[in-house]
C-alpha cells in the first residue's frame, strides 16, 4: 500500500496566553495531529477546548508556544516568521464563520484580491475568480458587494476566495456559524465536492450535523485531543 502524504503534522503543540502579571491561559496542552493529503476532519468540541486555536497554529496565524508544526513536510517551527504570509497565500486557502470579506470590494474582487496576494498577474486573477464565482452559482452575483448578498452568497465567495491558489489545504473555522441549517448543509455539501476532487479540507465545527459530514471526527476537549 501506497504510504499517504501527511500534509499537516503537529507534535506536542501547546499555546499559553499571558491575561495579565500572574494570569496565564493553556489553551493547548500537547497536541498531536496528523492531516493526510485528500482527507477531510472535524475537529470538535466545547467552547474554549483549544480547537480554533489550534486551527490559527496550523494556518500559521499564530506561533506555538511550545511544540512543532510541518506543512507540507517543512518544519515550520524552524523557518522565520516573516515567511509565514507568503507560505499562506501559496499552500493554505482560509474559510471563517464571519466570510471576512472586504466590503468595499465586489464579489469578483475579494476574490481576486487573494489571488493577487499569491502573485498571480491581474489578469490571470480575474479570470480565476470568475470561474471559481460561475462554478458556485454566482456568475450574476460577480460585481455585488457583500452586502448585497445573502450569507450563503457571501460564504461561496469565501470558499472562492480560498480555492483561487489552488491550495494544498482548506482551514475552515466554524464556516456555517452564521448560516441557517438548510444553507448550512449546501455549503458543507459543497465542501464535501471540493473533497471528492482530491481537497484536503479540516474543518472545526460545533455543529454535529456538519461533523458527521467529514471523513473523520477529531474531538478536542481542554487543550487535548480526547
Amino acid at each position: 500500500m501506497a504510504k499517504k502524504e501527511i500534509v499537516i503534522k503537529a507534535k506536542d503543540l501547546q499555546k499559553t496566553y499571558r491575561l495579565g502579571r500572574r494570569n496565564y491561559v493553556n489553551a493547548l496542552n500537547g497536541v498531536d495531529f496528523e492531516l493526510e493529503k485528500s482527507d477531510f476532519v472535524a475537529l470538535v468540541g466545547p467552547s474554549g477546548s483549544g480547537k480554533s486555536t489550534f486551527m490559527h497554529l496550523v494556518g500559521l496565524l499564530q506561533a506555538p508556544s511550545a511544540g512543532k508544526i510541518w506543512i507540507k513536510g517543512e518544519e515550520m517551527t524552524k523557518v522565520s516568521k516573516r515567511s509565514y504570509p507568503r507560505f499562506r497565500a501559496e499552500h493554505i486557502g482560509f474559510v471563517f464563520q464571519g466570510f471576512n470579506l472586504i466590503p468595499t470590494l465586489t464579489a469578483k474582487e475579494n476574490v481576486m484580491l487573494s489571488g493577487r496576494y499569491a502573485g498571480m498577474s491581474h489578469r490571470l486573477a480575474r479570470d480565476h475568480a470568475e470561474e471559481l464565482l460561475a462554478k458556485f452559482g454566482l456568475q450574476d452575483r460577480m460585481n455585488h458587494k457583500p452586502d448585497e448578498l445573502s450569507g450563503g452568497q457571501q460564504q461561496r465567495v469565501a470558499i472562492a476566495r480560498a480555492l483561487i491558489n489552488s491550495p494544498a489545504i482548506i482551514l475552515a473555522d466554524e464556516p456555517t456559524g452564521e448560516l441557517d441549517s438548510k444553507t448550512s448543509r449546501e455549503v458543507v455539501e459543497m465542501l464535501k465536492e471540493l473533497n471528492s476532487s482530491g481537497q484536503t479540507i479540516l474543518i472545526v465545527t460545533h455543529n454535529t450535523e456538519v461533523a458527521k459530514m467529514a471523513k473523520k471526527i477529531v474531538e478536542m476537549k481542554d487543550g487535548r485531543i480526547v
